[in-house]
């Protein structure tokens, strides 16, 4: 994605030389933001902050209770601390507890469902995924207004992920029996930053829902809180996907400076958004495409709406599916194969279902 978006960047800026309105063009609230959220799930992650919600998962007896709180787990997670921070904290602890259990070979399809979950919950939030957040910013509505129109999607990808768990389980009645592993943590949690973390995370959701001019003192109360808590924090910070964003909007401002470019775009999005959204998201993600996509759409909710769906078609369609697919070859070296198979079989089912009902949705503007 960074390549793309560099190349992408290099050949607008050639057909619209650099200047001081296209700096002034460019999304730095958006990237702000972005790198506070980025830093502070680093935290996150690194003081295991979630470790007793992994521990309670050893407690669940039946296939089916565990692999709904497994789920749901990255469902209702992913709306606070987007998609791919919620895939890295449970996919790995799916892979451990099915080993342990003797269900190894329901990995893939539970991971696969994870991955939906990860989609399909983090649209719920206008901070549940990058490209939410770089949209919630642009459409000006207040945050109940974007969930109202999020929920039904959300809420209905949700009862359709019980219905595919209960009929992938239909048949798994027995009691499980976990072989417990008593493993040393590779680092052992603070205190101090396990409490500073969640209110440095508050912080950032405040920023986001109420727009606040104040969020470049922000930004910098984050830099300066993890320079004392732990640099090194700062260091471990997805800067390839901030590099990322920003080559994109290089990319985006200077070619609806071009009016001849942009005028053009503008006439065949337009309308479209929805099977636009989709299909340019399966060549370069639907975050970037919000980037891309943004300056010549009228329509807010199909635009949404389709790169939220998009995750659904294949790998390339959303980060966090791509972030699914390395934690499992890491594991299963050579059966990547294996994954995109299933993960296809599984994500083109729930799309058959659910992207009709996202395309009537998408007339519903925001207002």
């Amino acid at each position: 994605m960074l390549t793309v978006s560099v190349v992408a960047a290099g050949v607008a800026l050639i057909i619209t030389p650099p200047s001081a309105d296209l700096l002034s063009r460019i999304d730095w609230r958006t990237l702000g933001t972005l790198f506070m959220m980025l830093t502070v799930l680093e935290g996150f992650k690194k003081e295991n902050v979630f470790e007793p919600l992994i521990r309670f998962s050893t407690h669940f007896r039946s296939m089916r209770s565990l692999v709904l709180f497994l789920v749901f787990g990255v469902f209702f997670t992913s709306m606070f601390v987007t998609n791919d921070v919620s895939l890295i904290i449970f996919v790995p602890l799916t892979i451990t507890l099915l080993r342990q259990a003797g269900k190894e070979h329901f990995i893939l399809p539970v991971i696969s469902l994870e991955n939906i979950a990860a989609v399909r919950g983090s649209m719920l939030m206008p901070f549940g995924s990058p490209q939410n957040l770089f949209l919630y910013g642009r459409f000006g509505v207040s945050a109940p207004v974007f969930i109202l129109h999020m929920m039904p999607l959300s809420a209905f990808s949700g009862i359709l992920l019980v219905i595919f768990i209960c009929v992938l389980l239909r048949k798994e009645k027995e009691e499980m029996c976990f072989a417990r592993e008593d493993k040393a943590p590779e680092h052992e949690p603070d205190s101090l930053r396990r409490k500073a973390y969640p209110l440095l995370f508050l912080l950032v959701l405040t920023v986001i829902v109420t727009r606040t001019s104040l969020w470049p003192y922000a930004v910098l109360v984050i830099a300066l809180s993890m320079l004392v808590l732990d640099r090194s924090i700062l260091v471990r910070t997805d800067y390839v996907l901030l590099a990322t964003f920003l080559c994109f909007f290089v990319f985006s401002s200077s070619i609806t400076s071009n009016e001849r470019i942009s005028s053009l775009l503008r006439g065949l999005v337009a309308n479209n958004e929805y099977w636009w959204a989709i299909g340019i998201s399966q060549i370069i993600s639907n975050v970037p495409a919000s980037i891309v996509l943004w300056p010549f759409t009228v329509n807010n909710a199909g635009l949404i709406y389709g790169l939220d769906t998009a995750g659904l078609c294949s790998l390339i369609g959303s980060l966090a599916s791509v972030i699914n697919y390395r934690i499992y070859v890491r594991e299963y070296p050579g059966r990547g194969k294996s994954f995109i198979k299933t993960f296809t079989l599984i994500s083109w089912a729930f799309l058959a279902i659910v992207i009709v009902p996202g395309y009537l949705l998408s007339f519903w503007e925001f207002v």
